[in-house]
């Protein structure tokens, strides 16, 4: 445990300055722990070895976790981490360490199907459920008002800031091109 730790800390502390506030060592410790038995389990079970993945604590939206299959990494968030420790811990932290396992052993397949979930169920004994149902509602999400002919649209961060490079979006019901409600307006309401 104490090389695992430490091998995290020192390969892996440019990713966590931003998040590093927000989980204790305590809270971090706990998820090492976790990542680290799921392996311990699943190379009991499948009868290999399979290479520690680096984890990240990095605020991603509403997704409590991601598994980035090409270079081993597991990012999980924090704070929904933080308000949802033990569910988190039992089926947030296998959910990713399984999408790792399936991409070492299968390769590429469908993200949830199968493979994923004979690993879930059979060697973490856990329900392959897809999404988490965590209270999400106190996460901050930035969007930006857009207009139409049918009324205000909220654009995220990713396609505003494509919107800024010239892309265009149409409005789904009325097919009109949205245009950026400008911050006086949104005040002015």
């Amino acid at each position: 445990m104490t090389l695992w730790v430490f091998t995290y800390f020192v390969c892996s502390a440019r990713w966590n300055s931003i998040a590093d506030k927000d989980l204790t060592e305590h809270e971090r410790a706990r998820i090492y722990d976790k990542v680290n038995a799921c392996y311990e389990l699943a190379e009991q079970y499948l009868g290999r070895q399979f290479p520690r993945p680096q984890i990240t604590f990095r605020k991603s939206g509403k997704t409590a976790g991601t598994a980035f299959l090409n270079v081993n990494r597991i990012n999980f968030h924090p704070l929904i981490y933080k308000s949802n420790q033990d569910s988190f811990i039992n089926d947030v932290v296998p959910h990713e360490v399984s999408h790792l396992l399936v991409w070492q052993c299968f390769g590429k397949v469908k993200p949830h199907g199968r493979e994923w979930q004979s690993m879930m169920s059979q060697v973490f004994a856990c329900a392959p459920e897809v999404t988490h149902k965590f209270d999400t509602a106190e996460l901050k999400r930035n969007t930006f008002d857009y207009q139409c002919a049918c009324g205000v649209v909220e654009l995220g961060v990713r396609r505003h800031n494509k919107v800024l490079k010239g892309a265009q979006y149409r409005c789904k019901r009325c097919g009109n091109t949205l245009q950026q409600v400008k911050v006086s307006e949104t005040n002015a309401a």
